[in-house]
């Protein structure tokens, strides 16, 4: 049989502890994989998991977006590379609603192994892995900030009522040079963010026509200085997309340098997690080719054909 590695965060999502173990284990017997589930215990442990993995066919992370980054991360430290799919279970799930998953988990996993598999682009910061979303700037760190007990009680709900108290605070304004290709700007913005994904925060859609394997991010710098202006245009998101929005300046590309005068009081958001950095300088990168097996939903209109 082949051997598959469940890697569960039992912590994401709305519900405690593992649920329908014993139909997986058969779902995935059926489709002819020796199943193992490894249960994580600390931050980052699911990086470690799939990095001391000996060999496997698939590895599939059983959890949210930041379970998945985990994943992703632990197989880029390998010399080499295991086949890994995402089964969310998380708050959000952007990710998975990306990809096409619905909201009953055994359908998703057979909506998964009748799958494709497929090369997908991971980006980048500082050589920090991030799967679909690295932001800065106002209202970012709702993202990481929201208490799990909200998160596990409300669901997305949650982010919404920490995020109230966070929309109360005053904006902050970062000046920031930034390189694309050969051509230099500068400016001062509210909130900028890297993405390989056209679902984030909850908003599908938000750029027109992504595709995950064309060696190209999305770039956003937002130049809007009233709190009003700001929310409007994050509201709008759900109606345009978000070149289409005055304050937004977009681009595609497949590096990017950033230098900011000042990051005091606000992190970056990398997949949902904070990432930890006193640095003023970062650098965004591609690793190409990264294999993925996702459901077959819609992969047609998320990668090139190649």
């Amino acid at each position: 049989m082949k051997k598959c590695f469940v890697v569960y965060n039992h912590q994401s999502g709305r519900k405690k502890g593992p649920q329908n173990i014993e139909q997986i284990y058969r779902i995935l017997e059926k489709y002819g994989y020796e199943t193992t589930f490894i249960y994580t215990r600390y931050k980052q442990h699911a990086e470690d998991i799939v990095y001391e993995i000996d060999e496997a066919d698939l590895v599939i992370s059983a959890g949210g977006d930041g379970t998945f980054n985990e994943v992703m991360t632990g197989n880029l430290r390998r010399k080499k590379q295991l086949l890994i799919a995402n089964l969310p279970l998380g708050t959000t799930n952007d990710v998975g609603h990306m990809y096409g998953y619905k909201k009953n988990l055994l359908k998703n996993l057979e909506l998964l192994l009748n799958g494709t598999v497929k090369g997908v682009d991971v980006c980048t910061i500082n050589n920090q892995i991030f799967t679909y979303v690295a932001g800065f700037g106002n209202f970012v760190s709702i993202a990481y900030d929201t208490p799990r007990r909200l998160k596990k009680k409300f669901g997305k709900l949650g982010y919404i009522i920490y995020g109230l108290n966070a929309v109360r605070d005053a904006l902050k304004f970062f000046d920031v040079k930034y390189k694309i290709g050969n051509t230099e700007y500068t400016g001062k913005y509210s909130l900028l963010f890297v993405t390989n994904s056209n679902h984030i925060a909850g908003v599908n859609d938000i750029y027109e026509n992504v595709k995950l394997n064309d060696q190209k991010f999305e770039i956003v710098f937002c130049n809007l200085t009233s709190k009003r202006e700001l929310v409007k245009g994050l509201c709008m998101l759900s109606i345009k997309h978000i070149d289409q929005i005055p304050g937004f300046t977009f681009y595609q590309a497949n590096e990017l340098d950033i230098v900011m005068d000042n990051t005091k009081g606000i992190s970056w958001c990398i997949d949902g997690e904070k990432l930890e950095s006193d640095s003023k300088k970062f650098s965004f990168k591609i690793v190409e080719d990264v294999k993925v097996l996702v459901p077959s939903t819609n992969a047609e209109t998320l990668f090139i054909k190649k």
